[in-house]
């Protein structure tokens, strides 16, 4: 492990500085951009303008012999698109892949200092973030990059949920980790073929009563251990948790539960594939209008977050008032960011 005294050092002469706490940034939604494809890159510059983060994937729903169609696709959008205050971010191939070095090469050289955010797949332990903090770092030296480009690693393998503390803390790049349900699901041998939500055969019987016929049945959701385990290890990192993705484009309410169960359970955004879910992302990670106006209630209640008060009927104390400062907070970030919802919350 690191010294305390090292944590924070670059790791290659002349790369920059680590960052000692992660930029305040509103992410709802990471939007993912097959860049191999001309049509669809032609859209980003609107797209850019709709979304918190663009992400250009290079892995995995990229087929082998576009992989270096995508990651040229990807420095051309990069250079061609002003990203204003929406994020930069790839997703590489995987470090078995054939690709991961290339990938990192020539899109660090080419646009380094307009990438925000480098998505890691299938991380399986603190080993993997080490090698490409290391690998970024030489990089960023050798070619001039001026500010530290981060790191967030998905969550997708059984040793990569038993070893989540040891990623979260990692390296001062990290920046957070996603939940990747589809790969996660096939190591762990779960016998769903869903990406993401839940699935109908995980659930409980309501007890047996003989005079009530048919026994009332309740649907489980197949990924709150992981997300919270996920979500605990980011928070005493200080980073953030987010969702992935959610397959089924048809089923927009299942999509919205989904990522309200994260949301609710402390994740910061979720994955968009396909643009439907850029509004159900942008809706479910802003906070309620009626949750932050009763927590505005309560905080200027409690001014210096002592005591107890009573406000429609509910005590309210030092524990409710972190609670309402949570919400406050977050939804002054987003009414920065996002207009509509800045008149919606009243900022």
């Amino acid at each position: 492990m690191k010294l305390p005294n090292q944590f924070y050092r670059p790791l290659a002469i002349g790369a920059p500085a680590p960052l000692r706490e992660l930029p305040v940034k509103v992410e709802r939604m990471i939007h993912f951009v097959p860049p191999h494809l001309e049509k669809l890159r032609a859209k980003v510059p609107e797209l850019a303008r709709q979304v918190d983060v663009v992400l250009g994937n290079l892995e995995d729903a990229i087929p082998a012999d576009a992989k270096e169609a995508a990651r040229k696709g990807f420095i051309e959008m990069a250079k061609s698109t002003d990203f204003g205050s929406t994020g930069l971010w790839t997703r590489i191939n995987s470090l078995n892949s054939p690709w991961i070095l290339d990938d990192l090469i020539e899109i660090v050289a080419a646009v380094g200092n307009k990438l925000d955010v480098v998505m890691l797949p299938k991380v399986e332990g603190p080993w993997d973030i080490h090698y490409l903090d290391q690998l970024l770092a030489q990089l960023e030296a050798r070619n001039g990059v001026t500010k530290p480009i981060l790191i967030h690693a998905i969550l997708e393998t059984a040793e990569g949920v038993k070893n989540v503390d040891a990623i979260a803390a990692a390296s001062p790049r990290m920046h957070g980790i996603s939940l990747g349900p589809a790969d996660l699901a096939a190591s762990r041998a779960m016998k769903t073929t869903r990406v993401g939500g839940g699935h109908p055969d995980y659930r409980v019987l309501a007890d047996s009563d003989p005079g009530q016929g048919l026994r009332a049945a309740y649907q489980q959701d197949l990924w709150h251990y992981t997300i919270a385990k996920m979500v605990d290890a980011c928070a005493s990192a200080g980073i953030k948790a987010f969702y992935g993705p959610f397959g089924d484009f048809s089923d927009s309410p299942a999509c919205e539960s989904q990522f309200r169960n994260a949301f609710l359970l402390g994740c910061a955004g979720a994955w968009s594939l396909h643009p439907t879910q850029i509004a159900i992302a942008k809706r479910v990670f802003s906070p309620d209008p009626a949750e932050v106006a009763f927590a505005r209630r309560v905080l200027e209640a409690m001014p210096d977050g002592t005591g107890a008060v009573m406000i429609d009927g509910r005590m309210q104390d030092d524990a409710t008032w972190k609670q309402c400062k949570v919400v406050v907070d977050l939804a002054r970030q987003v009414a920065a960011n996002d207009p509509e919802f800045a008149a919606i919350y009243g900022f």
